[in-house]
């Protein structure tokens, strides 16, 4: 799994090509994407107690994007120790699963203060265009196959497999989808009302139920006819019950959301082609596939067909409804550009996570489930609803409460989310230190330091663990450097 970074434009210090000194804390919400607009305040609130000074920065969501890493590399490198915080085979939810949900309603947050004010809407477009042209391919180049991770020190890819979507490409859509829209779909609407509020903003959510429709419908309503794939012979000459050559997934149904007969694949095989689709996917982890379920493992016997089939978690219609994660966090963004104080920030946030959180359960119950690989309305729903009520929490501990030191370091992670993105979850940094070692590859510093905590600790999972801890704190620490030296690296 890979998780992603959050997405802004020009002022933020998460995704840029080159080297950037800190944004000043003099300027305004369209230089810095976590200030409070200079306009959200008038007098008579400036002088309340309770109001928010109009340059206060946003720490909460450089703390917010911080933690997001943590858990990213906490679940990507420790997840095959501990099964249980890896993603959910299928259906339901583990800690693995609310990594890129986070991220996507971190994207929505940011977009809603950065373009709370632009001068050229033509301009403005440009740049989202660009800059999500950027990120898609930059997510080709690092999860299409070409860096072949930590433990494999080679590179390169056939062209005629290599992966077209990936996490930074979901991220990429959502940023273009929610973007646009709060650039072009936003009125004029003074907000001083409840109403006001939301004729502001009603266009945008149109916007947003309208692709719940159509990734509803296609679900639902797409018929899924019996489909072939090619059964690699690596695995083919290793599996006595798959033969060479292909295979026959027997389907024929409507509105299925088992792995093998679902809408979401067959428009992926359809448009992009199985041998361009993720090739492992969570699937081969469920008791159907794997006899150490949840965890991978040898088939059982006579498993499935299908066990070996390409799927792709990070598909086009998935991708649909992944969007909607942004413009929720487009909405949780326009709290803090139009409403002032703290407390009409904890409640509008709290109550838009519980309802949330209660119509994701509601819609588990009468028989929409949970899952990540389909990134199916109930699992947007809890996923979203959690990431309010996380940012709820973080926000009144650093800026209402103004509890900074004890989540520093997760600040410092948050303002370079990109470089720690690129280089820990894609496996950069350990591949290449990798890259020197003594007499044989397994001799390197980064196995060695693995093993050697697994030793101490007498343990193959804690010592594991405690090596993902360590790894944390070296990229916190990194970020803290690069802070200390104002460069961030963005795109």
């Amino acid at each position: 799994m890979s998780s992603i970074v959050v997405v802004a434009e020009e002022p933020t210090p998460l995704l840029q090509s080159s080297l950037s000194h800190a944004p000043s804390r003099d300027s305004v919400a369209v230089d810095d994407h976590d200030m409070i607009p200079t306009s959200s305040l008038n007098e008579q609130d400036r002088a309340s107690p309770t109001a928010i000074d109009h340059n206060q920065r946003i720490f909460s969501l450089d703390v917010f994007r911080g933690l997001t890493v943590a858990l990213m590399i906490l679940v990507d490198d420790a997840g095959g120790a501990f099964p249980s915080i890896n993603h959910s085979p299928w259906f339901g939810v583990t800690l693995a699963d609310f990594v890129v949900p986070f991220f996507l309603f971190g994207v929505g947050v940011s977009i809603s203060l950065v373009f709370k004010k632009h001068s050229n809407k033509s301009i403005a477009t440009k740049k989202v265009i660009l800059r999500s042209a950027k990120l898609f391919v930059l997510g080709v180049l690092l999860q299409g196959g070409y860096f072949h991770g930590r433990n494999h020190l080679s590179y390169g890819v056939d062209i005629e497999r290599i992966r077209w979507l990936g996490v930074l490409q979901r991220i990429s859509i959502g940023y273009f989808l929610a973007a646009i829209s709060e650039i072009w779909l936003v009125t004029d609407t003074v907000v001083d009302t409840a109403t006001a509020f939301v004729k502001k903003y009603y266009i945008q959510w149109m916007v947003a139920i309208s692709l719940c429709f159509l990734y509803m419908g296609l679900l639902y309503g797409l018929y899924v006819p019996d489909w072939e794939f090619e059964v690699p012979s690596i695995n083919s000459s290793s599996v006595p019950n798959y033969g060479s050559g292909n295979q026959i997934v027997h389907c024929g149904v409507r509105g299925s959301l088992e792995p093998p007969c679902n809408a979401a694949g067959l428009i992926d095989r359809f448009f992009l082609g199985g041998k361009h689709l993720y090739q492992h996917p969570v699937y081969r982890r469920t008791k159907e596939c794997s006899i150490k379920s949840p965890d991978y493992g040898p088939l059982p016997p006579n498993s499935p067909g299908w066990c070996l089939a390409p799927f792709d978690p990070e598909g086009i219609l998935s991708s649909l409804m992944a969007a909607i994660t942004c413009f929720i966090g487009l909405h949780y963004g326009h709290i803090i550009v139009d409403f002032k104080r703290h407390t009409q920030r904890f409640f509008l946030w709290s109550m838009s996570s519980l309802l949330l959180l209660l119509s994701g359960y509601v819609m588990e119950v009468l028989g929409i489930p949970l899952s990540k690989p389909l990134y199916t309305l109930s699992y947007m729903c809890i996923t979203t609803g959690a990431s309010g009520i996380l940012l709820t929490i973080v926000y009144y501990i650093v800026d209402a409460q103004k509890f900074r030191k004890p989540t520093i370091l997760l600040e410092w992670m948050g303002m370079n989310a990109f470089i720690v993105y690129a280089l820990a979850a894609c496996e950069l940094f350990p591949a290449a230190i990798q890259g020197f070692y003594w007499r044989s590859p397994e001799n390197n510093v980064v196995n060695g330091t693995e093993v050697l905590l697994q030793t101490m600790l007498q343990s193959m999972k804690w010592g594991t663990l405690a090596f993902v801890l360590l790894e944390i704190l070296f990229w916190c620490l990194v970020a803290g450097f690069l802070h200390m030296k104002r460069l961030y690296i963005k795109l």
